[in-house]
């Protein structure tokens, strides 16, 4: 409803200028410029400044910091760490665009700044530490070198504890499978993360034994836990495992048996200490005569030099089991070290498929028509593996003591280098084994099950 005064807006029935007002085009147009009771006008009038209404007037703000230039130089340092105030900052980066010296030294703080990261971290680059160690000893070589047949079991075990760097308890205690093959078929064994570093520092102990080292089951390192109880091995697999005595099965086995709780993260530092101490020692015994000393895994026994480079693999494989258990990338090792681990698994094939030979795994020699004696060369395979770490290697079929010869060639094998290392841990079936195949099926068949019988606990 409206009062006495109230009167029609534009556009409105009855108002002028609209639609039935009575009057003209150019009187509406007119009527509608001029302004009138409770009509705004067509032009707004200017807006009234802060000054002119009761609001205060906005702060000033304050004036730039004006500091001598010895005490600009030692904010640089805060400066390059984001530690200043913002009256600070300014100050300081006004003093930048004039002071040539200053910029120099922040562009140097700003660099090291980028550099100040956790040691070892996850997201460095896994070739990093080869990098950086190859571009030291080419400036300066050590005085005490580490052999060429121990470096890649001081990169691996370097490689894996920067992976357990940031693990948290839930990373400790994720499930892994041990998986390897036993005869004519795959086999594993469940623990954790803890577990499986256990099972590394328990092994890793064969060689601490033959190089004088304490043996850590006996001086138990690892028993003193934070109290965590978390899931071990498997409540139902037997304590006991086949073989003779000194066995790394069986060391790992009375390991896991001897604490009073499962592994947890604790038993990350025994095993880190162990690893130090065995790259160490066999720096300060020198590489002349030591390379050959021998290392028993009860059942049989490898050179000094070939257990380091076995320590790495299995290093290496059960990285990457840990790092599949907690869903992380983990690249292989250096070109230079998978060659290595692959040629010490060639160089083992012969003896271990006349064991299969002797257990009625394998074809028996005397179905052959090529029987030679020690040292002459016989009926050979042809091991072909391709990629970086790769290379080609004659394995003799009929005799450990024979020698690979490409005249008696009767078989050729053809697998990437990542592939016949899965193989050889037991991760890969030798059914299942991508391999490039042609000539005498059951040497082809013999040889790539007994790469997978190079496996073991």
């Amino acid at each position: 409803m409206n009062g006495p005064h109230d009167t029609n807006g534009p556009g409105e029935p009855g108002a002028p200028g609209s639609p039935g007002d009575g009057s003209g085009d150019d009187g509406g147009r007119d009527a509608a410029a001029r302004p009138g009771p409770g009509r705004p006008p067509r032009i707004p009038l200017p807006r009234a400044s802060v000054e002119d209404g009761g609001a205060p007037l906005p702060a000033a703000p304050p004036p730039p910091l004006r500091l001598e230039h010895p005490v600009l130089k030692s904010l640089l340092g805060a400066w390059a760490l984001a530690a200043c105030s913002a009256e600070e900052t300014a100050a300081v980066e006004e003093h930048l665009g004039d002071c040539g010296a200053c910029a120099d030294e922040a562009r140097r703080l700003r660099e090291a700044v980028g550099l100040l990261q956790r040691p070892e971290s996850l997201d460095l680059d896994p070739g990093l530490r080869t990098r950086v160690l190859d571009g030291c000893l080419t400036r300066r070589p050590p005085r005490i070198p580490v052999p060429p047949w121990a470096q890649s079991y001081d990169a691996e075990t370097a490689r894996l504890d920067a992976l357990l760097q940031d693990f948290g308890d839930a990373e400790w205690h994720a499930p892994v499978r041990l998986r390897w093959f036993r005869g004519q078929e795959a086999t594993s064994r469940r623990t954790t993360v803890a577990g499986v570093i256990a099972h590394l520092l328990a092994v890793d102990g064969l060689v601490a034994l033959a190089l004088g080292l304490d043996d850590p089951l006996e001086t138990g390192a690892t028993r003193e836990t934070d109290g965590t109880r978390e899931a071990g091995p498997d409540a139902d697999s037997p304590g006991a495992v086949d073989g003779p005595p000194g066995t790394p099965a069986r060391r790992t086995e009375a390991f896991w048996a001897g604490s009073r709780f499962p592994p947890t993260r604790s038993v990350r530092g025994p095993w880190r200490e162990q690893t130090h101490a065995l790259v160490r020692t066999v720096s300060f015994t020198g590489e002349e005569g030591h390379g050959a000393m021998p290392v028993s895994y009860g059942g049989f026994a490898l050179p000094l030099r070939d257990a380091l480079l076995d320590r790495a693999f299995e290093c290496w494989v059960h990285a990457e089991d840990i790092a599949d258990a907690v869903d992380y990338p983990y690249a292989p090792p250096a070109p230079r070290h998978l060659h290595g681990m692959i040629d010490l698994a060639a160089r083992m094939l012969p003896q271990t498929l006349a064991a299969r030979r002797r257990a009625g795994l394998a074809t028996p020699s005397h179905h052959t028509r090529h029987l030679v004696s020690a040292g002459r060369p016989g009926r050979s395979l042809r091991l072909e593996i391709e990629g970086s770490g790769g290379g080609q290697w004659l394995i003799p079929l009929d005799s450990p003591a024979a020698v690979g010869s490409a005249d008696h060639e009767v078989a050729h094998v053809a697998l990437d280098d990542v592939e016949f290392c899965r193989l050889a841990a037991g991760h890969v079936s030798p059914e299942e084994a991508a391999a490039g195949q042609i000539g005498d099926r059951e040497a082809i068949r013999d040889v790539l099950f007994a790469a997978a019988s190079l496996s073991r606990m």
